[in-house]
């Protein structure tokens, strides 16, 4: 007796679980149209970034020392609480200990905070500011 409602309990919730997803699922479907002077829009760095005349994160190299870098560079700027969202996902990527940093920045200082953390990370020979600062 116990093991048949055990059995029927069972298949009752798995239902119910998959009739709540799809139901969920339905209403998930919001699709977000950017004007093309949206500050969202990204389109035109995209196609950059895809023409090859930029660097981009699969360009990172796989040394020891490089990764590294990249990975204290990024701990620094996460760990710094005057940093906005933004400045803490900027990309970083090393090759040869020459760091390239690219994305946008809220103003000047982050700009330049970014460049300071790069300049003092251990190991680094120079460093490539492409940081942008973003539209008012």
């Amino acid at each position: 007796m116990f093991t048949r409602l055990s059995i029927v309990l069972f298949t009752l919730t798995g239902s119910l679980m998959l009739m709540v997803t799809s139901v969920r699922a339905e209403h998930d479907t919001t699709i977000i149209y950017l004007a093309a002077d949206s500050a969202l829009e990204n389109t035109e760095r995209n196609v950059r970034d895809k023409s090859g005349a930029t660097l981009t994160p699969e360009d990172q190299k796989e040394t020891k020392s490089d990764v590294n870098i990249t990975a204290n560079i990024r701990k620094a700027a996460v760990k710094d609480e005057a940093l906005s969202v933004n400045a803490k996902n900027v990309k970083i990527i090393t090759n040869n200990r020459v760091v390239t940093l690219r994305g946008i920045v809220e103003n000047v200082n982050e700009r330049m905070k970014l460049e300071n953390i790069a300049k003092k990370t251990r190991g680094v020979i120079r460093i490539d500011n492409q940081l942008e600062i973003k539209a008012p």
